[in-house]
């Protein structure tokens, strides 16, 4: 009545529907009694028995679940009693789209079907529930932009506190260090400071308006990567964006320094480094997720500190540059 053959002796395939499958179930022909297969039920070692397959000359015909056959007649037909039509699948399918097609009709296990019509396995409830909950996780994972590997985000978020150090630690030093040299841009142009003071005013506003526009491309560039988008399909969009983004802050900014301080010339300075700043940032953004990736790190991990150093450089240097030229 069971079927002992295995599914196939080549390398597994995991993410397919096959690699899930046991054709270690009831099977039993559309001639049998009701009464016959409850008998071999009670003796059977099956992977799962919520269902029994019907076959016949080899070929799928059907399927009765368990509550149908017990609470049938005992001489009733099995070929009577069995669903003709249920959901099934090729072995080679997805093993996601196996998963959510049993959800979509309501069934507790699936079976797969060859193209010829033999019967292949069928997937037991307790493997429908592990795929369903292995793609809900690599789904999120993807979305929120970390990793592709489901099992590489377990490891990092149970990862002990010293393995967080070392993972986390050497990105905000970087970080540190680039706080360092940015004091030293600042101090080279003391005495574009000490001409006028009110430069120093509209440091941080810059440099917040460059990380933020720089962070949003950096939350988009990661997640594509995340799914497989190639940079390539980014680059233009992104970088259309960013400088679009950049005159818009620019043209707000200006008048706002103007009307608030009466000086054309700091206004005219704002507007053209937040514009600058903000358009430069989208590039910043794109590169360094992308280099990261390429050489084989987590970009959600060392793209935001790596990015927010190099920025907020540029951000400086790009504002004491148009300061001392228009001065």
């Amino acid at each position: 009545m069971a079927n002992d053959a295995g599914l196939s002796a080549e390398p597994i395939n995991f993410e397919i529907a096959a690699a899930h499958a046991t054709s270690r179930v009831p099977i039993a022909s559309p001639a049998s009694l009701v009464a016959d297969v409850r008998a071999e039920l009670m003796g059977g070692d099956f992977d799962t028995a919520n269902l029994v397959v019907v076959e016949d000359q080899g070929l799928f015909r059907g399927i009765v679940r368990l509550e149908a056959l017990l609470a049938a007649p005992p001489r009733q037909l099995i070929g009577d009693l069995m669903d003709r039509e249920p959901p099934v699948v090729a072995p080679g399918v997805d093993q996601e789209v196996a998963a959510w097609r049993a959800v979509r009709h309501r069934e507790a296990a699936l079976v797969l079907v060859d193209a010829s019509g033999r019967f292949q396995g069928v997937i037991p409830p307790d493997r429908l529930l592990a795929i369903l909950l292995a793609e809900h996780d690599e789904d999120l994972t993807r979305i929120g932009g970390f990793m592709k590997d489901t099992a590489a985000v377990r490891t990092a978020s149970l990862e002990p506190v010293p393995r967080r150090f070392r993972h986390r630690l050497p990105w905000l030093l970087v970080g540190l260090a680039g706080a360092f040299v940015a004091a030293g841009f600042v101090a080279r142009f003391e005495e574009q400071l000490q001409q006028m003071l009110i430069l120093v005013f509209f440091i941080p506003g810059i440099v917040y308006l460059a990380d933020a526009v720089g962070t949003q491309t950096e939350t988009v560039v990661v997640r594509g990567l995340s799914v497989g988008v190639p940079l390539r399909r980014m680059v233009a969009r992104e970088l259309a964006a960013g400088l679009a983004i950049g005159l818009a802050l620019g043209m707000t900014a200006g008048p706002l320094v103007y009307l608030l301080w009466h000086d054309l010339d700091v206004a005219l300075i704002v507007a053209l480094s937040v514009s600058a700043a903000c358009s430069t940032a989208t590039l910043v953004a794109m590169l360094l997720p992308w280099l990261l990736s390429m050489s084989g790190r987590d970009p959600a991990f060392g793209s935001g500190p790596l990015a927010t150093v190099v920025q907020d450089l540029l951000s400086i240097l790009i504002y004491f540059g148009i300061a001392t030229a228009l001065m």
